[in-house]
């Protein structure tokens, strides 16, 4: 992983408030992200990727502190899991506090993501930086390759570690289920997941 210029984190951070998209890096794969609370951007990141809006987006946060204070509900074995894997390549399914619905919830272990994500100050939805159905891109090139003419700011750290998308583990079901192998299929092999 390269350095990254602290003013390309500035820049990217500040693009994401604005409604902007980012391409930035995750130990997994890139990402392209938006600001949650913005309508308009998070409609862009749809349109973007080509994805049908029926398939929820993750929202990212730097530290597991921040993911315990989302307005979620934490069944015993998704704090089990995140002790185990976070930071890190998994995605919990949680249901909302309070409401319908659920949201995906990763914290990556990444200090350029992490960096990101805490210079931007608003909760971060994201996705792999990808047409919907196209292979995940390990690197910034192939990201731009895809997305390029939709994003705002790229940030390029060099290539992913890992190179495969995250675990997806859906904790609104008792047992829980993996709803994506990913990066931890030989990892949650180890433990009570089906």
């Amino acid at each position: 992983m390269s350095a990254v210029d602290p003013a390309v984190i500035t820049e990217a951070a500040a693009c994401l408030r604005r409604g902007g998209l980012v391409i930035f890096p995750t130990e997994t794969v890139y990402g392209v992200g938006a600001h949650a609370d913005d309508a308009k951007a998070v409609a862009r990141l749809y349109q973007a990727k080509a994805r049908p809006v029926e398939k929820l987006l993750t929202l990212h946060v730097a530290t597991i502190v921040q993911a315990r204070q989302l307005p979620v509900e934490w069944p015993p074995v998704a704090l089990e899991l995140a002790r185990l894997f976070w930071p890190g390549p998994l995605t919990l399914i949680l249901p909302r506090r309070g409401e319908a619905g659920t949201v995906g919830i990763r914290v990556p272990r990444h200090p350029v993501a992490e960096a990101l994500l805490s210079a931007a100050g608003v909760p971060v939805v994201a996705s792999s930086a990808n047409r919907s159905g196209q292979p995940a891109p390990a690197t910034a090139d192939a990201a731009v390759a895809a997305l390029g003419d939709f994003v705002d700011v790229v940030v390029d750290a060099g290539p992913c570690a890992v190179g495969a998308p995250s675990t997806v583990v859906d904790c609104t079901v008792t047992p829980p289920v993996i709803r994506r192998a990913g990066a931890l299929a030989r990892e949650m092999e180890q433990v009570w997941i089906r």
